[in-house]
């Protein structure tokens, strides 16, 4: 994280430029004698009462209040008990639908109109682009491939050999780790356990299938009792344990969930008629497959975990609008998108995505503008999931075709100019 010299100087000189060093100083300098500002009141419960001495804290911004705590949210306030702290209202995010997207998939199957939260002008237009691409050359044939999602607890012990012990009444006990689980959960199964020994530490990464949720809050309680089980009968006692040691890739793109699994992993592939690309994106087959040898050469050159063009987008816009984890955008936003011309000169495309972390029960799908956007898309609701995941996968398809064609015909920066700036 070093800093090159020329960067560090002229940052110094523009920080010295109206105020001294010793000013700055003072600027930093923890202040206790000073009083804080008033705390938030405790009770994390939304109520009117509850909303009101929140609100209390900022009478000098009336006009934050008409906007956050609109009649239709302060009305139906309590649908978000479960889902927030310290209520004070909700966000109103633009939501744009795109579409038809054709999808072939073992569990997506038809044409859906895909919604899309977002405040970045331009994206909408063009994943509605690449979804109607994709539907007129007869849609994208999609398939998840597998799915688990991890936690993973690290136990240390004095020495290495207390941890090698530890890990040989360890592994035997998986079918006593699975029962212990199942005790927290009807809709989740432990389906297996990897462990990993690094000097006197050990960590323990459980894998979960999670049923129709994503996840994560389930295969966190379920990994408390196994743990809890551990701590009551182990021959070999640790030092100090930790329920998450950063080993099962939450929230974060990682090498390992890349190489394998988190959540669902989900290919899908398309192939392009060469007057389609002609007639919808103004350029070719051939410079595509041009634009991806030199794209996938730039993910290489700067360290990139997997090579594609924006799946961010797309993914976080559909995230928001169908409730979502956004922070799993961090880990869902990885994997591989490969163009190839077939022998006809058509274009081959596919994604495979090897992080989707995403569920059409529990967590925010259940609030009622989430709610609103999974039926859109047909898919509220229970055995939803994977079709789902096969869909975010169609969408991350149809972003990577229509940007890598802006770029190709060299309307990238024109469609943001008109879109974004009018």
């Amino acid at each position: 994280m070093a800093i090159p010299y020329i960067h560090a100087n002229t940052y110094l000189e523009y920080l010295l430029k109206e105020r001294s060093q010793e000013e700055l100083g003072e600027a930093m300098r923890p202040k206790p004698e000073v009083d804080a500002a008033p705390r938030i009141p405790r009770d994390h419960r939304i109520s009117q009462k509850m909303v009101e001495k929140r609100w209390s804290l900022f009478t000098d911004v009336p006009q934050a209040r008409e906007q956050l705590l609109d009649p239709v949210t302060e009305a139906g306030m309590e649908a978000y008990q479960r889902n927030i702290e310290n209520f004070i209202g909700t966000v109103k995010v633009p939501v744009g639908i795109a579409g038809p997207l054709r999808v072939n998939g073992l569990f997506a199957q038809g044409d859906y109109y895909v919604p899309l939260a977002t405040t970045e002008a331009a994206l909408v237009a063009s994943y509605n682009r690449g979804a109607q691409m994709i539907t007129r050359a007869g849609g994208c044939t999609t398939l998840v491939l597998s799915e688990a999602v991890m936690r993973a607890p690290g136990f240390a012990f004095d020495n290495l050999q207390d941890a090698g012990a530890f890990v040989a009444w360890v592994v035997p006990q998986l079918e006593s780790f699975k029962a212990e689980a199942a005790k927290t959960t009807r809709h989740g199964e432990l389906i297996d356990m990897q462990v990993t020994v690094e000097g006197n530490h050990v960590y323990l990464r459980f894998d979960f299938h999670t049923g129709d949720a994503a996840g994560q809050n389930m295969v966190t309680i379920a990994t408390q009792a196994i743990c809890d089980y551990i701590l009551a009968n182990s021959p070999v006692k640790p030092k100090y344990f930790f329920l998450e040691a950063n080993m099962s890739g939450d929230k974060k793109a990682s090498a390992q969930s890349f190489l394998s699994v988190r959540g669902k992993k989900v290919t899908a592939e398309v192939t392009m008629p060469k007057a389609l690309v002609k007639g919808l994106l103004h350029t070719t087959p051939e410079r595509m497959v041009d634009y991806w040898r030199m794209s996938a050469m730039g993910g290489v050159l700067s360290g990139t975990i997997g090579v594609q063009g924006h799946y961010a987008n797309g993914l976080a816009a559909l995230y928001i609008a169908c409730g979502q984890d956004a922070a799993c955008v961090s880990e869902s936003a990885v994997g591989v998108t490969r163009f190839e011309l077939t022998e006809g000169s058509d274009l081959y495309a596919c994604v495979t995505l090897p992080n989707l972390i995403v569920g059409t029960v529990g967590g925010g799908t259940g609030l009622p503008s989430q709610k609103a956007c999974l039926d859109l898309l047909g898919l509220a609701g229970s055995d939803n999931s994977r079709a789902f995941a096969e869909v975010a996968t169609g969408v991350t398809l149809a972003g990577e075709l229509s940007i890598i064609g802006a770029l190709c015909a060299g309307h990238f920066a024109r469609a943001h100019q008109q879109l974004a700036r009018g």
